[in-house]
C-alpha cells in the first residue's frame, strides 16, 4: 500500500485481490519481488480482448505495477516489467497494453496505443492519450489488428480509467 499512499493504496489493493479472484482476468502473471525476505515490488498482467471478437492477437493488461516506497527509483519497477514481458513473449502473447507514465513505459518499449489503432476500454481525455500505450512481443501484430480493449469484469470500471 505503502506505493500508492492511503486511499489511492487502499484502492490498488481491491483492485489486485479483485483481479485475483476474477475468473474474466485469466490467465494472469503476477510477479514479486522480495528483498531480505520483504516483498518489495509487484506486478500484474491480466488478460484482455481486443473488439471487434473476429482479431487473433493474444493480449494481456499491465495493471498494477506497485513498488514499496522506500525502494522505487532502485530499478525494482523496471526489473518487474522485464521479466513479465519476457515471460508474457515466451508464452505467445502478441501485446501488452498499459495506462501508466508515458515518461516511464517507453523506456520498456511501450508506445502511444491510440496511434497504433488501439482504443482503451474507456475514453481517455486527449491531454492524457500518451498515458495509454501498448508493447508489441509478437513483430508485426501492430498494423494488422485495431480496435477497443476489452478488460477483465473487476478492471472495466471507469474509476480505473483515470490517469
Amino acid at each position: 500500500m505503502s506505493a500508492f499512499g492511503g486511499r489511492q493504496g487502499r484502492e490498488i489493493v481491491e483492485l489486485v485481490n479483485g483481479l485475483l479472484d476474477d475468473e474474466t482476468a485469466k490467465p494472469l502473471l503476477s510477479l514479486v519481488a522480495e528483498t531480505d525476505g520483504r516483498l518489495v515490488g509487484h506486478i500484474l498482467f491480466t488478460v484482455a480482448r481486443l473488439q471487434p471478437d473476429d482479431q487473433q492477437a493474444s493480449i494481456r493488461i499491465l495493471a498494477p505495477l506497485a513498488v514499496s516506497s522506500d525502494f522505487q527509483g532502485k530499478g525494482v519497477g523496471g526489473v518487474l516489467i522485464r521479466e513479465g514481458l519476457k515471460q508474457l513473449t515466451e508464452s505467445g502473447v502478441d501485446l501488452v497494453f498499459v495506462l501508466g507514465h508515458p515518461g516511464y513505459y517507453p523506456k520498456f518499449g511501450f508506445q502511444t496505443a491510440g496511434l497504433s489503432g488501439f482504443e482503451a476500454p474507456y475514453p481517455i481525455p486527449s491531454e492524457h492519450a500518451d498515458a495509454w500505450m501498448v508493447r508489441e512481443l509478437k513483430a508485426g501484430v501492430i498494423g494488422k489488428s485495431e480496435g477497443r480493449v476489452q478488460c477483465p469484469e473487476v478492471l472495466n470500471q471507469s474509476r480505473h480509467w483515470r490517469e
